[in-house]
């Protein structure tokens, strides 16, 4: 995971919650997480990570913060801790 990838997971898990998260670099963060990422229906997408499976809306070019947040407990449900990559 690179420095850009680590900035976005910190900006996820930032309070108050983000409201500026760009789409394609939160795709990138689950990548680099070893995250699966299908296409759903519509503007949808699939992400699935450690075993766990979501579905999030791609809705211009950045996430609302419900999604933000959503994101947020499923990075958590997933065991995905800020501690592990530092700034």
């Amino acid at each position: 995971m690179n420095h850009h990838h680590r900035k976005t997971l910190h900006a996820i898990f930032a309070h108050p919650i983000a409201a500026n998260l760009a789409i394609a670099d939160v795709e990138h963060v689950l990548e680099s997480l070893g995250a699966e990422i299908a296409g759903k229906t519509g503007a949808r997408i699939g992400v699935t990570l450690n075993g766990r499976s979501a579905a999030f809306h791609r809705a211009g070019h950045s996430l609302p913060k419900e999604e933000v947040l959503q994101l947020r407990k499923f990075l958590e449900a997933c065991g995905v801790a800020l501690e592990d990559y530092p700034l």
